[in-house]
């Protein structure tokens, strides 16, 4: 075999690419992560050389909790981090058992998460709400109330429910949606915290009943014939942030630069990440055992919107499942740092204050993310705050003109108003503001 007969190997070709372009006073980024798909722009940033073209070397370490992210963040471990949205937000609040502040330039992704129930456990809502198969979310949620009332009734034990960390977007959705259908999550269930790889295991093992995770997790506990997806992030508020950069603030100001450079990258990855021809490389690349690991197939059919939710065969189309930079997607909006707050206050993590307002305010941090794209192609908000919850599409200004976001409404139908999230607050029929349940960090 002559070396002109060997075909190189993509892998291959990005390191020597990156090789090229790098400089030799190469920034090393220590990045701490989760093995779920939306590390997708910081993986694409670091493999397809955007992170190299700004003189970045992105050191990608994997991870197994939210908690463990968290202190590794705080004590310096990592310099930044894939991290909850909502942990920012609580660590500016001080909330947790190490709430060392954490800030948010960028946010890396939305969509991805969805709610699985145990694949017995939804046969019983079938069979007592006669659901077909095909439900919306809403009513998937009276369904599960109903067992949930006819368990009581018999007398037997509370369903356990899990999520990844206690300040998650995940904890905040499975509560949306039980609530929505009057379930209160402090009282009617038993809600326990799991990481993230462990939850389709658990469910194997008959120690949880039901859970709400990122991608890739709930397809894989359905396709091991345990679980059932019956609500996706889209059901429950479409244009949610899921994870951000986490950014401790001396390290910001340490290193202003980086950080631009470093957002600069990251923006440009996630433009790669939208395009639907990219999505095949994308999902080979996470399905390597370094980042998230398993099936390339899996994880291809999940970045084309296509779910497996029950396994008997039943399959989703979810449209804009995971969107990585379409529609201002990685712009850091105040507003929704606050509606995260508002979650917090209304299921008593946080009480409801005009200084815990600005603190939650200050997590998300728009100036930065301006500052590092100012020039560029990317179109930059103009304003810090919007309506989060619209029914109907709105329009916002931008540094290129207006941009028309698509409807985005909650499961419930209420929108948010950030000037008036005491009235918001107070307008949720199943709220527990004093429970306590979750106002400490247990990890």
């Amino acid at each position: 075999m002559t070396a002109s007969s060997i075909t190189p190997n993509p892998r291959d070709q990005r390191i020597a690419r990156a090789a090229v372009i790098r400089p030799d006073h190469s920034r090393v980024v220590r990045v701490g992560f989760i093995p779920l798909l939306d590390i997708a722009v910081l993986v694409a940033a670091e493999e397809q050389g955007f992170a190299a073209r700004e003189g970045i070397s992105l050191q990608l370490i994997k991870d197994v909790s939210w908690a463990n992210i968290r202190d590794r963040l705080a004590f310096h471990q990592f310099d930044v981090a894939h991290m909850l949205a909502p942990m920012t937000v609580a660590s500016c609040l001080g909330l947790g058992s190490n709430p060392s502040p954490t800030l948010a330039p960028f946010v890396l992704g939305r969509g991805g998460n969805a709610i699985t129930l145990s694949v017995g456990l939804y046969r019983d809502m079938q069979a007592l709400a006669g659901l077909g198969g095909s439900e919306d979310a809403l009513t998937n949620a009276r369904a599960l109330a109903q067992v949930i009332a006819a368990r009581r009734k018999a007398g037997q034990r509370p369903l356990v429910f899990a999520m990844t960390y206690p300040f998650s977007s995940h904890n905040y959705e499975f509560r949306y949606f039980m609530a929505a259908a009057g379930i209160d999550p402090d009282r009617d269930v038993t809600m326990t915290v799991v990481p993230p790889p462990l939850t389709a295991d658990a469910m194997a093992a008959g120690a949880i009943d039901g859970f709400c995770v990122n991608a890739p997790w709930n397809m894989i506990a359905v396709e091991r014939g345990v679980g059932r997806v019956v609500a996706v992030k889209a059901d429950i508020w479409p244009a949610a942030p899921e994870k951000v950069l986490g950014v401790r603030p001396d390290w910001a100001e340490s290193q202003p630069e980086t950080l631009s450079r470093l957002i600069v990258a990251l923006d440009a990855a996630a433009k790669w990440c939208d395009v639907p021809e990219n999505r095949p490389t994308l999902a080979e690349m996470l399905a390597q055992p370094a980042y998230v690991g398993g099936s390339s197939a899996l994880i291809g059919s999940l970045l084309t919107d296509r779910l497996l939710v029950d396994p008997d065969g039943t399959l989703r189309d979810i449209p804009n499942y995971l969107t990585f930079h379409g529609e201002a997607a990685n712009f850091p909006w105040v507003s929704e740092a606050l509606w995260l707050y508002s979650q917090m206050a209304r299921w008593g993590q946080a009480s409801l204050t005009p200084d815990g307002i600005d603190r939650a305010a200050s997590a998300y941090r728009p100036d930065l993310y301006r500052h590092a794209l100012a020039g560029s192609s990317t179109p930059l908000p103009i304003a810090d705050r919007k309506v989060e919850g619209s029914a109907v599409p709105i329009e916002i200004a931008t540094t290129a003109g207006p941009m028309a976001l698509r409807a985005a409404p909650f499961l419930d139908g209420r929108a948010f108003e950030p000037d008036r999230i005491v009235d918001y607050v107070a307008g949720f029929p199943v709220a527990n503001p004093t429970a306590g349940s979750g106002s400490h960090d247990p990890l």
